[in-house]
């Protein structure tokens, strides 16, 4: 006969097994999972664009942001975290990234939503870089699950102009 914690090893190694099996059939069925977000941000308005006295651009807009994320949840989904970016070239970089603003999506109740507001962030370029420069306002998206990998995505949307004098 088999002692206590022999048995006890042995159900317990079989119930992480089966633990172990579940997470992965969880993780593999997000697979299957075809998400269609649409998204729209769109600049109302450049409030301020201005010269800081260390050098540096700076630039203040009113956003308008329209979201809905609610394909990304899944029964397997825990958050979105969701974040806009300014995307622009400069002679020094290739692509520069800063973030506008951000949010945290907990539920697929919160996964629609519009907002009117000013960027979080502020809008600094490094140097003088920003007069007169073409930029993307891009939406990221990072998929957080409850049990898996993460996945990221995007939607871009370009055609966005700054002007050629400070105000």
């Amino acid at each position: 006969m088999h002692s206590f914690g022999y048995r006890a090893n042995a159900l317990v190694t079989f119930a992480v097994t089966i633990l172990a099996a579940m997470c992965s059939l969880a993780s593999l069925s997000d697979n299957f999972n075809v998400p269609t977000p649409t998204a729209d941000v769109k600049v109302l308005n450049i409030n301020w664009f201005q010269k800081q006295p260390n050098g540096n651009d700076e630039v203040s807009l009113t956003l308008n942001i329209s979201v809905d994320l609610s394909s990304m949840f899944t029964w397997n989904t825990k958050q979105v975290f969701v974040f806009v970016a300014a995307e622009y070239e400069t002679p020094q970089n290739a692509l520069n990234q800063v973030s506008l603003w951000d949010g945290i999506i907990p539920s697929k109740e919160h996964a629609k939503f519009w907002i009117h507001t000013t960027n979080k962030y502020r809008f600094i370029d490094q140097g003088s870089n920003l007069r007169g420069k073409d930029f993307n306002l891009t939406l990221h998206w990072h998929v957080m699950p409850k049990t898996g990998k993460m996945f990221a995505d995007k939607i871009v949307k370009s055609g966005y102009h700054l002007p050629e004098e400070y105000r």
